[in-house]
């Protein structure tokens, strides 16, 4: 029976990105796999610091991160896992800071310095990134997502074989707009999608997980 880890890097443990990594893990677990949930924001962690213990020739940290904290026993299923799916919110178009923290220490001690790169993962591992947003399918190439997004899918492909993307576009971001300074779009719009596209957001992010899944 496969292991289906999920990372949510976003702060919030029961809104937009949450939910859809639960539906994804549900969509997994009809497979029979055994799946996690993986809170960032509850981890004491730091991004790479540049000791570059992961690339020493001969080092007894070659090819895994040398830190120690939170985020080490983490990095330790991952590597016995058979899928991984992270999760995150767009903040200022790409990832959030912790999420960013922990692509740095999950990827670099994989990748090499070599001509071309190569990975030390040594299996392939189905991958996927989930992501939420305020902004609409409409504005995703203005606003230049797709620039941070296709960069997330190829490193994560480069590391583990396979990678894909999931989008969710203006998602609710308040449960009371009347509290909070908001102008950007029509509150009530986005209830109304919340109620109705979001609920099929979170199928194909089941579907994804059952891909993930399968033995």
């Amino acid at each position: 029976m496969g292991t289906v880890i999920a990372i949510n890097g976003s702060p919030r443990k029961k809104w937009n990105t949450a939910t859809l990594l639960e539906h994804a893990l549900n969509g997994a677990a009809s497979q029979g796999a055994e799946t996690e949930l993986i809170h960032l924001y509850d981890l004491d962690f730091k991004g790479c610091t540049s000791c570059f213990a992961c690339k020493l020739k001969g080092g007894k940290s070659y090819g895994k991160c040398a830190m120690k904290d939170d985020l080490t026993p983490v990095l330790d299923r991952i590597a016995r896992a058979n899928a991984l799916i992270l999760g995150s919110p767009i903040y200022f178009g790409t990832v959030t800071g912790e999420m960013r923290s922990f692509m740095e220490r999950l990827l670099f001690p994989y990748l090499t310095y070599t001509r071309p790169p190569a990975s030390l993962f040594e299996r392939k591992m189905p991958a996927a990134f989930v992501y939420t947003m305020n902004v609409s399918e409409a504005q995703l190439k203005e606003l230049h997502y797709p620039v941070h997004i296709g960069f997330n899918e190829s490193v994560l492909a480069r590391t583990f074989g396979q990678a894909e993307s999931f989008l969710s576009f203006e998602t609710l971001q308040f449960e009371d707009y009347d509290k909070v300074v908001f102008s950007y779009a029509d509150p009530e719009e986005r209830r109304e999608r919340h109620r109705v596209v979001f609920p099929q957001d979170c199928r194909r992010a089941f579907e994804l997980g059952a891909r993930l899944g399968k033995p």
